[in-house]
């Protein structure tokens, strides 16, 4: 199969040839891995009974799909990835924000795949083989993860598809071996070396999971959905079966593998560490069918997230290829691989990232949205990839490719967000307006989305359907030409 060629220009008709069913075949496949269980196993950390636990991840998991999902049909609209149809309302270059944040979330959930992922391998190998937990060994485990990882993303989406339909079916199977293997030894009772509730009280500490665990699943999928959509033919599909594909994917494919992580957290009495507990309380006959576990379904997942940073950095850097953006994010990913391993607390570095990357991402996801309601899914294809020509004009060129309003709502809903956050080692000074809930996720969001709405009086639409300015050729020398755009 070759290599896809395709960056974040404008897929052609002809080429849009994958459907709902593929959509859900990769969203599923690709999160049934170790990367996505190891979500579960918050709640119980954070000392939360079995089902305060389930009901937490269900929730914010529900939450999330109903205000993540309908972002799939913007990608269908516009034949590209999301962060680069956000210029629609961030200008052609302010679309750079939804590529920065694109790429933190990718980055993140990439090396915290391999991770996770790497740290059960080398724990399975150790019972099979004796092979020691030393550097040596991690690194050795990391570097065969990554190299993997590394091959499915560059070879594209094609690849990566075929890839999650393996997987669906066979992490399908091991997840329901794991079961088997687990059950004699779970409980619903909450684990004793928890240490009680982390936030000191049942309510804070349940809002808490549902926004760690159930509510950072669908936040992660934010600037991903349109990786894939953007191969479904909207003249094909229609818009409510392509919604509906999405929300089945996301629903199966976040939920099983969570619960699957809780539901063992317990098993294992896995309190404070979720690798080795998990490792030493499996019998003899799951450890073959866990090492699976840990391999391909890191791969599979950690491919797509890889795949999605290389078009991040490819729509920041457009003289960069596809393929020499992967690889660069490849080499980033892997020595925040490291820097997890040794130097962060596992519970604590996954709380926090989650959180922090649902407050800046959540008012961009919602100022997205809307410019995708106002406007109807009417797009300019060619006017959004003039920053990726290197060009000038058009009717998303607002101020040298700028929404001074779209960038400046979000800016200040990132920055109430992360004002009211509550993370191990750190308290937003608004958490006391609160309550002590983090409601990081609803204020940024609602506080970006008012703003918009507030700072962009005039009807989206009205520039959607406007017929495109001439572009110019970007040079040092040539004087600027800015395109206002059109009512």
């Amino acid at each position: 199969m070759p290599i896809e060629q395709r960056g974040v220009d404008t897929i052609p008709e002809q080429e849009r040839t994958s459907g709902p069913r593929d959509l859900v075949s990769i969203l599923l496949g690709s999160n049934l891995c170790l990367g996505v269980i190891v979500f579960g196993w918050l709640p119980p950390s954070f000392g939360l009974g079995w089902w305060a636990s389930v009901s937490a991840i269900v929730a914010g998991t529900v939450a999330g799909i109903l205000f993540t999902a309908p972002l799939a049909l913007v990608s269908l609209r516009t034949a590209t990835n999301l962060s680069t149809s956000s210029g629609a309302q961030f200008g052609v270059r302010g679309r750079l924000v939804g590529s920065v944040v694109g790429l933190l979330l990718a980055l993140g959930y990439t090396a915290l795949t391999v991770w996770i992922g790497g740290d059960v391998m080398l724990r399975v190998l150790g019972r099979l083989f004796g092979v020691p937990a030393d550097g040596v060994s991690y690194a050795l485990v990391y570097a065969v993860l990554a190299a993997a990882t590394v091959a499915g993303a560059v070879y594209g989406y094609r690849v990566l598809l075929a890839m999650s339909r393996v997987l669906a079916v066979g992490m399908t199977a091991l997840l329901l071996l794991g079961v088997l293997a687990y059950a004699p030894h779970f409980t619903t009772a909450a684990l004793p070396d928890a240490g009680g509730y982390l936030l000191g009280s049942f309510w804070p500490t349940w809002f808490l999971a549902v926004v760690a665990a159930g509510l950072s699943g669908p936040i992660a999928f934010i600037t991903l959905l349109g990786d894939y959509t953007r191969y479904i033919s909207p003249a094909r599909h229609r818009a409510r079966r392509v919604l509906h594909a999405t929300w089945l994917g996301l629903f199966l494919g976040l939920l099983v593998p969570q619960l699957f992580g809780t539901f063992t957290a317990y098993a294992a009495r896995a309190a404070t560490d979720y690798a080795g507990p998990l490792v030493a309380a499996s019998p003899g006959w799951y450890l073959v069918p866990l090492l699976l576990a840990a391999s391909a379904g890191s791969v599979g997942n950690a491919g797509l997230m890889l795949y999605s940073m290389g078009l991040d950095l490819d729509a920041i850097l457009p003289r960069a290829s596809r393929a020499r953006a992967t690889y660069t994010v490849a080499v980033v990913a892997t020595a925040c691989v490291f820097a997890g391993h040794y130097a962060w607390d596992a519970q604590s570095a996954m709380t926090s990232f989650v959180l922090l990357l649902t407050a800046i991402g959540t008012p961009w996801a919602v100022i997205t949205l809307i410019g995708f309601a106002r406007c109807r899914g009417v797009y300019d294809a060619d006017a959004l990839q003039v920053f990726n020509r290197r060009s000038r004009g058009g009717v998303y060129w607002y101020r040298a490719g700028w929404n001074v309003g779209a960038t400046v709502s979000w800016t200040l809903g990132a920055a109430v967000g992360l004002l009211a956050v509550s993370l191990p080692s750190y308290e937003g000074p608004l958490l006391a307006w609160t309550g002590g809930v983090d409601c990081s996720f609803l204020l940024s969001g609602a506080v970006g989305g008012a703003l918009y709405v507030l700072l962009e009086a005039r009807p989206e639409g009205a520039r959607g359907t406007a017929r495109s300015a001439p572009t110019q050729p970007q040079s040092p020398d040539a004087p600027s030409r800015q395109f206002e755009p059109r009512s």
